[in-house]
């Protein structure tokens, strides 16, 4: 079954009114930024500094996926997660994962996209200006 560990991000804001705007795929690891809702001028930026496997979904196809049992842990208007034991983590390369200490599963939900990211780094945030994305 999975459970969700709801992660502080830093900022608090309703989840279903943000957006996945950017993606970056670094030499070593991620950047994902958010939308803050209510505030053009801001993006909550989610780093990995480390190798990552990334899913990046529609929150439609998200609600649709079979997991053995209802997931527990979820907060309504929640962003950030550790989650365990999710089919996501279980169907990743075994060889991969093998070769790689401490992974972890974390998700962020917005009410458009959701980033699924298995790495052996923590997620950082830092609430940066906007760039115009």
């Amino acid at each position: 079954m999975p459970t969700y560990q709801p992660i502080d991000a830093g900022l608090l804001f309703k989840a279903s009114l943000s957006d996945l705007v950017a993606f970056q795929w670094g030499t070593n690891g991620i950047q994902a930024d958010f939308a803050v809702p209510g505030d053009d001028r801001r993006l909550l930026s989610v780093k990995f500094d480390r190798q990552c496997i990334v899913r990046i979904l529609d929150e439609m196809a998200l609600s649709t996926e079979q997991d053995e049992t209802p997931s527990e842990g979820l907060i309504p208007e929640h962003f950030a997660y550790r989650v365990h034991g999710a089919v996501f983590f279980r169907m990743q390369s075994g060889a991969w994962m093998s070769g790689m200490a401490s992974l972890a599963h974390y998700r962020f939900v917005t009410g458009w996209a959701c980033l699924d990211v298995v790495s052996p780094a923590s997620p950082s945030f830092e609430v940066r200006e906007s760039e115009g994305v």
